[in-house]
């Protein structure tokens, strides 16, 4: 037998309205992103289902088609006032069956899912449970349960059928946005599960989420602890800041199609290597900008290391052949994670130290936002 072709991805689309729609699509991408994923791909707001591609903080990529519809609590006539729903709803009534999208070769993870974005959460239903499915139908939560998923940022539960004993037994999962990527690589390993092993893997993504970081056993502190110490210690806090952005040069970098690999470096050395396309590796220095601008308004930088040695006090000063492109950090006068970059062999001399770079550095027209506009006139100067 043949094998069956990996593209294109087939399943059925609905046209959807755009306004309706898109805020939807907003809230998913914007969970991802505030849990540090790169987006790689994501399907248009007028096309439902919702297929999103990202790479999450620790390299792995993920996909997910996306069944998502509006969950709110409006006024219902006939039905509680304590209850939310969201109604499986695209296109027309038709009465028809329709299958929710199961990937065969498990790349895509599918999702059926309530948004309710004035609130900020979400509810996940089975969809293999549900598919076939008939639209329009609807699938209700109660005011305790919101409660809970606001309190927690996430909660799972056995839906109330008590309306309607013949139906199967479902088991809901809701959450908040910092919840989300952790409902996907849940729906992802509940696929196809019986609704108690659902249930037994949606509380342990619950004690997984919770279970506390390997320092705070090591300190005998708890996160909190640890996380007031490094604020109240100066060092500490400047130790974190600067291992903070490069971490954020670390994850701007290597989502660019233009970079090959991206490592940090251990030591006292430049902070990351990268390679380019044709093999020329090149070394970048993460440096943050002083908070206060100069006087045309552009930010500073202290460009000089800690210590120097007591023989020679030129050694405090870099000089252009330590790495080959520097990165400024700009969260001081921002408060944003952005970065300038320029050529170390661009930057001024240092007028005392010959061989040595200026340790007062001003980011100013000369430096460029565009990494791989530097990085590669970098690489034509080797």
């Amino acid at each position: 037998m043949a094998a069956p072709s990996l593209s294109p991805l087939e399943y059925r689309t609905y046209r959807v309205n755009r306004k309706d729609r898109e805020p939807l699509l907003d809230f998913m991408l914007q969970s991802l992103r505030d849990e540090g994923c790169h987006i790689l791909y994501c399907s248009p707001p007028t096309q439902a289902p919702f297929r999103i591609t990202f790479e999450t903080p620790d390299g792995e990529r993920l996909g997910i088609v996306a069944y998502a519809f509006l969950a709110n609590s409006r006024l219902t006539r006939n039905r509680p006032a304590d209850e939310h729903r969201f109604q499986l709803k695209y296109g027309s009534k038709d009465g028809q069956l329709h299958d929710l999208w199961q990937d065969p070769f498990g790349l895509y993870t599918t999702l059926l899912v309530g948004i309710n974005t004035e609130q900020g959460f979400f509810v996940g239903a089975d969809p293999v449970l549900h598919s076939p499915t008939r639209f329009f139908i609807s699938i209700e939560l109660k005011q305790h349960q919101v409660d809970q998923i606001l309190e927690t940022g996430w909660h799972v539960w056995e839906r109330d059928r008590r309306g309607a004993p013949e139906e199967p037994v479902e088991v809901l999962v809701g959450g908040r946005p910092g919840s989300f990527l952790s409902y996907v690589r849940f729906e992802r390993e509940a696929a196809g599960e019986d609704q108690g092993h659902r249930q037994l893997l949606a509380e342990r993504a619950l004690t997984d989420r919770s279970t506390v970081h390997s320092l705070t056993t090591e300190f005998k502190l708890s996160e909190r602890e640890v996380l007031d110490l490094i604020e109240s210690a100066h060092r500490l806090k400047v130790a974190v800041r600067g291992s903070v952005a490069e971490e954020h040069l670390y994850r701007q970098l290597r989502t660019l199609s233009g970079i090959q690999t991206c490592s940090r470096l251990a030591g006292d050395g430049p902070d990351l290597r990268v390679r380019l396309p044709g093999g020329h590796e090149l070394t970048i220095e993460c440096k943050n900008v002083l908070r206060k601008r100069d006087r045309e308004g552009f930010a500073r930088l202290d460009f000089q290391r800690t210590r120097a040695a007591k023989s020679d006090p030129c050694s405090r000063y870099y000089s252009p052949e330590d790495f080959d492109v520097v990165a400024a950090c700009l969260h001081a006068v921002t408060e944003q994670w952005e970065f300038r970059f320029a050529l170390s062999a661009g930057l001024e001399a240092h007028q005392k130290c010959p061989g040595k770079l200026s340790s007062n550095v001003h980011v100013d027209d000369r430096w460029s936002g565009e990494p791989l506009k530097v990085l590669r006139a970098a690489a034509a100067l080797r």
